[in-house]
């Protein structure tokens, strides 16, 4: 049987970012399955007592600089998002909406949010900021917020966060291997080590 990875995430984390700048690879050396699982971290955290690192005054300003030093690890780009804290809601229903509806085109919307996100950061909290991306991206951005609207979107959603939190997530990137779980994208020699296993 394959064996696969879980990958928990939310656009509006930049471990996630970070993260899913790695999986990818990580994956296919190891000949594993990499799945995709949108959720809304701010669900997650309100689910959990949980906060942003980046909200913490002590923890803040040493994570931006530890995230910094991960992307030049793994050699990515990387610029902390100036509008940050980034209301993820309809980037996440959008997630969530293309791999129910439009599957393939899935990798292109990740990349299209996450380099608006964290590479040239824009206001993604702007709505017209948000089409103007996903024009750009080759995506219809009426359809795209048609999409994000739609009811089965919004309750996957719903679904998902409510899973992800019932498994013990409890901030992004989470990753599973097997009932193994991973926080962190600092924790991704440990996911490697778990398939190898």
């Amino acid at each position: 049987m394959t064996k696969s990875v879980e990958f928990y995430f939310d656009f509006g984390s930049p471990a996630s970012y970070l993260a899913a700048t790695q999986l990818p690879r990580l994956c296919e050396e190891a000949g594993a399955e990499l799945a995709w699982k949108p959720m809304l971290l701010g669900g997650v955290f309100q689910a959990t007592g949980n906060h942003s690192p980046a909200t913490i005054p002590a923890k803040g300003p040493y994570m931006m600089k530890d995230l910094a030093r991960f992307a030049r690890r793994y050699g990515v780009a990387f610029q902390f998002n100036p509008d940050f804290p980034i209301n993820t809601l309809l980037l996440m229903r959008g997630a969530i909406g293309i791999q129910l509806h439009e599957p393939a085109r899935f990798p292109a919307y990740v990349d299209a949010i996450y380099r608006a996100m964290w590479v040239e950061p824009r206001n993604l909290n702007d709505p017209a900021t948000v089409g103007a991306v996903l024009q750009e991206a080759g995506f219809d951005p009426a359809k795209m917020i048609a999409l994000a609207s739609a009811p089965d979107v919004k309750d996957r959603l719903k679904v998902a966060t409510q899973e992800a939190v019932e498994r013990g997530v409890f901030g992004a990137p989470t990753m599973f291997v097997g009932k193994q779980m991973f926080w962190g994208q600092d924790r991704l020699d440990f996911v490697r080590e778990a398939l190898a296993a």
